[in-house]
């Protein structure tokens, strides 16, 4: 009678152990997973396929900014005033037309408030793998019309437009939460803004 306890919980922990494995596994194909040597492996938002960075539009894979994005999954434009110039103007010729205009939501979903689609795209690496690999519904890949330097300035537009709480915005550290100021429609960045991001041609 002992013994036939002890066989039965074994299998109802191993049953649990087993589901919790499972659910990690899961879990590691939907999510963008840091990899122990490689960086970051992006994979496609729906399907959890491993995207090929390589592939679509030439050019802007050997910035700096990209060269740490792929290994860190920070991006080094998020509060410079020059990649926001140039993330306003990206983002309104690619995104705005579904998205609004200040992110609001049109024809596709909102982008300025902490309620996110998919919950990936609290993270930039979530976000850029959305931009860069597509996504449901007319959410198509847009790696053949920006590179991935490109997408690094338009996430930092997108994060710029934010209106949900401060707490809320993980892709910023705490010096720059302290320094946070929501977005003001009207707001402008000169063209010679000092920076990282040389003016779109």
């Amino acid at each position: 009678m002992q013994s036939n306890k002890r066989i039965a919980l074994k299998r109802i922990v191993g049953g649990a152990l087993g589901l919790v494995a499972l659910s990690a596994a899961v879990a590691a194909i939907a999510q963008p997973a840091a990899g122990p040597q490689s960086g970051f492996v992006f994979r496609n938002t729906v399907t959890g396929e491993q995207l090929d960075i390589s592939q679509g539009k030439e050019g802007g894979r050997d910035t700096p900014a990209v060269k740490q994005f792929l290994q860190t999954g920070r991006n080094a434009y998020i509060d410079d005033k020059s990649c926001l110039r140039n993330g306003e103007s990206l983002y309104s010729t690619s995104c705005s037309g579904c998205h609004g205009h200040l992110a609001e939501g049109k024809l596709g979903p909102g982008l300025n408030d902490n309620y996110w689609t998919y919950p990936s795209n609290t993270e930039d690496t979530g976000l850029f793998a959305t931009i860069f690999g597509g996504a449901n519904g007319m959410m198509g890949p847009h790696n053949e019309n920006l590179t991935p330097d490109e997408m690094l300035q338009v996430i930092t537009w997108i994060r710029h437009l934010y209106t949900g709480p401060v707490k809320d915005a993980v892709w910023l550290n705490d010096e720059q939460k302290k320094a946070y100021k929501p977005y003001k429609e009207g707001e402008t960045f000169p063209k010679d803004a000092p920076g990282q991001c040389k003016p779109l041609d």
